[in-house]
């Protein structure tokens, strides 16, 4: 992880369930003597994430319905700092969470660690009204706005005249329910969970998949942000799937914009950041 991420050691599962005692419940000891919790379980991993926010980011009243994205605390922080590093923090710093999503993670944990001002789309009137609760509920640093043309990623919540210093994106990973379905599955699989229908981060259709998945909705990103070039200082997304990299780095290049990208590991996990801006 991110050498500034708080979350580098193993978790003190003893110290956060005073911070959510819900947690408590759902806390054992594994066959190696360690305390843990079932990660297949989402109200356990839902739990989890409101003991992290509520102890590491005196974010205390922070809630999703069921089947809504729960998001791993640890790894949104990582994408948070990288984008500190690139922007290099100023005093005023503005940003936009393309696809915040019910949980509204990003622009949370941006204002709490760096004093961001953060700005969240979606195009999910329901996400965005759960958004606007749990922003309402941490910080005045926050604004949701709906995407009420979703064949548009920028155009519409970029006003005229305003200025972001950079985008950020989790994009949709999956190009239908049934592909969605079967990853969750192949995953459950190999890690031997038992519950092999079930998602432990959960997430609707929106947040988890679009037509074309990934690499389409990117580049449909790429296309689009350059009619907004001289309103954000630089755009980011992270790419789950590094086999879509290829295609995505060749359109950046037609478009001769200046292009970065930043591996990041979380465990076993591996994912990318891509970055991009139009010189002068």
């Amino acid at each position: 992880m991110h050498p500034n991420n708080l979350h580098n050691t193993s978790y003190d599962f003893e110290s956060l369930q005073k911070s959510n005692s819900l947690l408590k419940e759902y806390v054992f000891v594994n066959e190696y003597n360690i305390k843990t919790i079932d990660f297949s379980n989402a109200l356990a991993v839902k739990a989890l994430n409101k003991a992290l926010l509520s102890q590491y980011y005196n974010i205390n009243n922070w809630d999703i319905p069921d089947g809504y994205l729960c998001p791993p605390i640890p790894n949104r922080v990582d994408y948070i700092h990288y984008i500190a590093g690139i922007i290099k923090t100023k005093e005023y710093c503005r940003g936009l969470d393309i696809g915040v999503g019910a949980n509204c993670i990003y622009p949370l944990l941006a204002t709490q660690i760096y004093k961001w001002h953060m700005v969240g789309a979606d195009i999910s009137k329901s996400s965005v009204a759960i958004a606007k609760q749990n922003a309402t509920e941490a910080s005045t640093d926050i604004e949701i706005r709906l995407q009420e043309a979703p064949a548009h990623i920028f155009k519409g919540i970029i006003q005229k005249d305003e200025y972001f210093d950079f985008t950020m994106c989790n994009p949709p990973f999956y190009t239908s329910a049934k592909d969605a379905q079967k990853a969750n599955t192949q995953k459950n699989k190999k890690l031997q969970l038992t519950k092999a229908t079930s998602r432990n981060f959960g997430g609707v259709s929106n947040e988890l998949w679009c037509n074309g998945g990934e690499a389409l909705f990117v580049k449909r990103m790429i296309k689009q942000s350059v009619d907004f070039k001289d309103q954000v200082g630089i755009f980011t997304t992270l790419i789950s799937k590094k086999e879509n990299l290829p295609k995505l780095l060749k359109q950046l290049q037609k478009l001769t914009a200046t292009h970065q990208v930043i591996e990041m590991h979380q465990g076993h996990k591996k994912s990318r950041i891509l970055t991009w801006y139009f010189p002068t």
